[in-house]
């Protein structure tokens, strides 16, 4: 079956590429040549884990190509996939405008019968609009289903071939025949297929993103009642997600949700609502929970750094999730952005993200690793949670801060341990660690050890 996808960014290229592993012969088209030469010639435009390897495998195979002309890919496919941007506007709708230019694109060149299929996240009722669009007052030979994606930055391959649903919004048995075609391998290992109309399907994918965001703030709140009320919010997360009824996933506090989806989505849907009539006040309250969360991290760092003015701060991390270049309002640049606006020098370092933050951000001093960032700072803030960042050295940072405090906004490490190393501690939902605090607490584990012995 030949596919042709519209768009060749994020969600365009990783579905192309996988569609083809998959056996499916897909042309990826995208208007930008700068971007085409360069998948053309191998060089993978987005930072995510195994994407080079599936490109280049499926692109020696004769499988997936890249071309800048819609009509001839479009002409030999029978689906054509519609994955181009839906930015937010100023009131957090989303800007259309690239899907209707495909849209528009494929009614000009339509000949013979294809399932347009909507890729990108489209508020609902986008299906009946591209239906508009391309019907055009004339009778034509289509189909418009709608298959959200639900691809996690830095995980997308995975999440694509191995994902917990898929979702095919259609109205009629023909085009619903050849999603299920297309996804024939994931039929067969068993994957859950929600078969529903074109509006459902649009929803779902808002629904879901903004349950998501949802939890993320939620724990958020309650990692700051546990700094108020004594409790652990490491502890309390685990307690709850052991419930069947609430799981683990998402439960982890940190500086925020980030990224290209949950903030997008959330507004799209709160804007969705009003122009419906409704509101969707725990959606509102969610994104307003995150504004509030993220200007909590700055006060938390500035109370370990005091006065940011003249003073050092070595960031590490500035995607807004690991493994991953996006940067895209990832809580790390709003606490960079205020830091350098108030005085603060910030040496950073990103595994990933440091191009992309130096062509947004150049006044930032980027490092090449952990501990050239460490050099000469008066605290060091942990604000992604790459796995690099789970293992750093200690005593090596000792030599290098100029003073030993460290703000961990991932609760990466437990307090004990850093406060034993000598640093003053910080971080979410639970008492901060001291190298005098840690003494008595071992004094008091000590006495506790001693007393249970006697007792037994």
């Amino acid at each position: 079956m030949r596919i042709c996808v519209v768009g060749s960014g994020y969600v365009g290229l990783v579905t192309g590429a996988c569609l083809a592993d998959f056996g499916m012969d897909v042309v990826c088209v995208d208007q930008d040549e700068s971007k085409i030469a360069r998948l053309q010639a191998g060089d993978i435009p987005i930072y995510e884990p195994g994407l080079k390897t599936l490109v280049a495998k499926n692109e020696e195979t004769g499988r997936l190509s890249f071309t800048t002309e819609l009509g001839p890919a479009l002409e030999s496919a029978v689906a054509v996939f519609i994955a181009v941007g839906t930015p937010p506007r100023e009131d957090g709708s989303s800007d259309l405008r690239y899907v209707r230019d495909v849209a528009q694109a494929i009614s000009d060149r339509l000949s013979g019968y294809k399932a347009i299929v909507t890729k990108s996240t489209v508020p609902v009722g986008t299906g009946r609009m591209i239906e508009e669009i391309v019907s055009a007052g004339r009778r034509r030979s289509f189909s418009v289903v709608s298959n959200p994606e639900f691809l996690r930055e830095g995980s997308a391959i995975e999440d694509f071939m191995r994902p917990d649903r898929l979702v095919i919004g259609s109205r009629d048995q023909r085009a619903t025949d050849i999603m299920l075609e297309i996804y024939s391998p994931l039929r067969a290992r068993g994957v859950p297929i929600v078969v529903t109309d074109v509006e459902t399907a649009e929803m779902i994918k808002y629904a879901s993103n903004s349950f998501l965001a949802t939890r993320i703030s939620f724990i958020n709140e309650v990692a700051e009642l546990c700094e108020r009320t004594g409790a652990d919010v490491q502890v309390v997360a685990r307690g709850m997600g052991l419930d069947r009824r609430i799981g683990p996933l998402f439960l982890r506090p940190g500086p925020g949700f980030g990224g290209s989806c949950f903030p997008k989505d959330t507004r799209a849907m709160a804007s969705m609502a009003r122009d419906a009539g409704s509101r969707v006040q725990i959606v509102e309250a969610t994104l307003e929970v995150n504004r509030r969360v993220q200007q909590r991290m700055l006060t938390k760092i500035e109370s370990a750094l005091g006065d940011p003015r003249g003073r050092t701060v070595a960031m590490l991390g500035l995607s807004f999730k690991p493994d991953t270049d996006d940067i895209r309002e990832s809580p790390a640049l709003f606490v960079l952005d205020r830091l350098l606006s108030r005085g603060a020098t910030v040496r950073a370092y990103d595994p990933a993200a440091m191009d992309n933050a130096r062509r947004l951000r150049p006044d930032a001093i980027y490092c090449g690793d952990p501990y050239e960032a460490a050099e000469g700072a008066d605290l060091l803030a942990i604000l992604t949670e790459w796995n690099q960042f789970r293992a750093l050295e200690f005593d090596r940072l000792r030599t290098l801060l100029r003073e030993l405090s460290i703000v961990d906004l991932r609760n990466l490490y437990e307090p004990e341990r850093v406060a034993a190393a000598g640093f003053r501690y910080a971080s979410l939902g639970r008492a901060d660690g001291a190298p005098d605090n840690q003494r008595r607490h071992e004094l008091a584990i000590s006495a506790g050890a001693t007393l249970g012995s006697e007792a037994g």
